[in-house]
């Protein structure tokens, strides 16, 4: 089967892991997305792979509840280290070689980050779990996933989310939402579109990574992307 893409940046948000449960890490969820990407990584695709944290702490809401922000990020920080360690167990139960990579040194619970270990990682047919956001405060695993993705030369990231790409407005509260097939950086900016944050968008706009946001929940979606299927929304 041909793939539009040799190399990804899947980034994936903590809240799905979620699942049904609203908190914590669905094993149901954590399964299916690791069919899913076994299911493109064994077509050749190099997969590379940031998560969030959310469905365990937030720091920016650990911030409003009295928690010092720097700290309350790096509780954050944790907390993707822990998705990412799950998922990268699922993805081995599957038969899926995966390593993890943490961006502040935390051996042996990964390997600290470096470019070039996380493309080996890859070269090796490896999924290459990226955690612990860019490692500093202040960031968020939106421009975490966009500057590992810049610096692993992937082809483009892949934001895997609830919804089924960009929209006019929320499609959850607004039944007159419309979905953009494509949309310009720029105009997700003027538009103040949520798609991620504005550092994100800048870093992935100057470095000319584009996006695809599409919905990841959907067994099989993952695998329609790579084929270049026009789901979600592309934003270049």
């Amino acid at each position: 089967m041909r793939t539009k893409y040799k190399r990804v940046l899947l980034k994936l948000s903590g809240e799905s892991l979620m699942g049904e449960q609203g908190y914590g890490i669905d094993t149901k969820r954590l399964g299916e997305y690791a069919t899913q990407i076994k299911e493109i990584a064994s077509q050749g695709v190099q997969v590379a792979i940031v998560i969030g944290g959310g469905n365990i702490f937030r720091g920016l809401s650990g911030a409003s509840k009295g928690f010092d922000r720097v700290k309350g990020d790096q509780m954050g920080m944790l907390a993707t280290v822990i998705n990412s360690l799950a998922l990268s167990s699922a993805l081995e139960a599957v038969g899926q070689p995966a390593k993890v990579f943490t961006a502040i040194n935390m051996f042996p619970v990964g390997e600290h980050y470096s470019k070039w270990k996380a493309i080996e990682a890859l070269n090796n047919g490896a999924v290459s779990i990226i955690a612990g956001g860019t490692g500093n405060p202040f960031f968020t695993t939106d421009t975490g996933s966009a500057l590992r993705g810049i610096e692993v030369e992937a082809d483009v990231m892949l934001k895997g989310t609830r919804v089924d790409g960009i929209y006019t407005a929320d499609p959850e509260k607004d039944p007159t939402a419309t979905k953009f097939t494509e949309i310009t950086y720029d105009e997700v900016y003027t538009r103040g579109l949520k798609v991620m944050d504005l550092t994100a968008t800048a870093l992935c706009k100057e470095n000319n990574l584009p996006i695809v946001v599409f919905d990841m929940d959907t067994p099989g979606n993952l695998a329609k992307v790579i084929a270049g299927e026009p789901i979600g929304t592309l934003v270049y």
